[in-house]
């Protein structure tokens, strides 16, 4: 190898030993990642129990809970979009049970069931316990007046309902409303995009170590 080549030659091993690195890391986070995946998901679906007294947001998140209670006519509305329906609410109410009172995702309605009449019903309901991590800094404030929400924000929503900030979201309910479909808790807001850098990682040393082989010719024609 003469001497112009060196460098070059140095400089494309180093960075294709870096980005296949960076590639192989994604790889682990991969698999790393689909491990929790599937320890959340195995939890998701376990057998329901009753509502801790003191429940904490990281142990008990995505804890199966059953509750039988009376959900209250007073309710929040989350503006959200459903994949094929489009837009509408998530219904959150009160919910009295045990003699406490928590909030209770029933649902999604479309935009004409938003402010459409709800009694207070009697139910048995099945669920999730968890406390969705929507709000950032971008995220606007709720407008009260139209009583629309833009994030499911467990404290602020606990605060204008009077409720603990305990947080069911529904899988089952004896719930009669044909207008409110259950929206469960599942691993689809989760993300996982540890293949898709792991590809772009790879994909880059490939293209790297071509202008390396490419830059390594050409050097070597002007030396002949």
């Amino acid at each position: 190898m003469s001497r112009p080549m060196i460098l070059p030659f140095l400089f494309g091993v180093i960075g294709v030993a870096i980005l296949l690195g960076l590639g192989t890391w994604q790889v682990q986070r991969l698999a790393w990642k689909n491990g929790i995946l599937n320890e959340i998901i195995t939890r998701i679906k376990d057998t329901p129990i009753a509502i801790p007294s003191e429940p904490d947001p990281e142990r008990d998140k995505y804890l199966p809970v059953r509750a039988t209670g009376t959900i209250a006519q007073d309710e929040l509305h989350i503006l959200v979009s459903l994949k094929q329906v489009g837009a509408g609410y998530r219904i959150v109410s009160a919910f009295e049970t045990d003699g406490r009172r928590i909030l209770l995702d029933r649902g999604f309605v479309g935009v004409e069931q938003k402010d459409a009449p709800r009694q207070a019903l009697d139910v048995e309901v099945k669920g999730n316990l968890h406390w969705p991590d929507e709000v950032d800094g971008y995220t606007p404030a709720p407008d009260l007046a139209e009583n629309i929400w833009f994030a499911r924000d467990v404290d602020s929503m606990a605060q204008a309902l009077r409720t603990e900030p305990i947080f069911l979201v529904v899988r089952e309910t004896s719930e009669s409303d044909p207008s409110v479909t259950p929206l469960p808790v599942d691993i689809s807001g989760i993300p996982n995009d540890h293949l898709g850098y792991a590809i772009t990682w790879f994909s880059l040393a490939f293209v790297w170590l071509g202008m390396t082989g490419a830059i390594l010719w050409r050097i070597r024609q002007r030396t002949k």
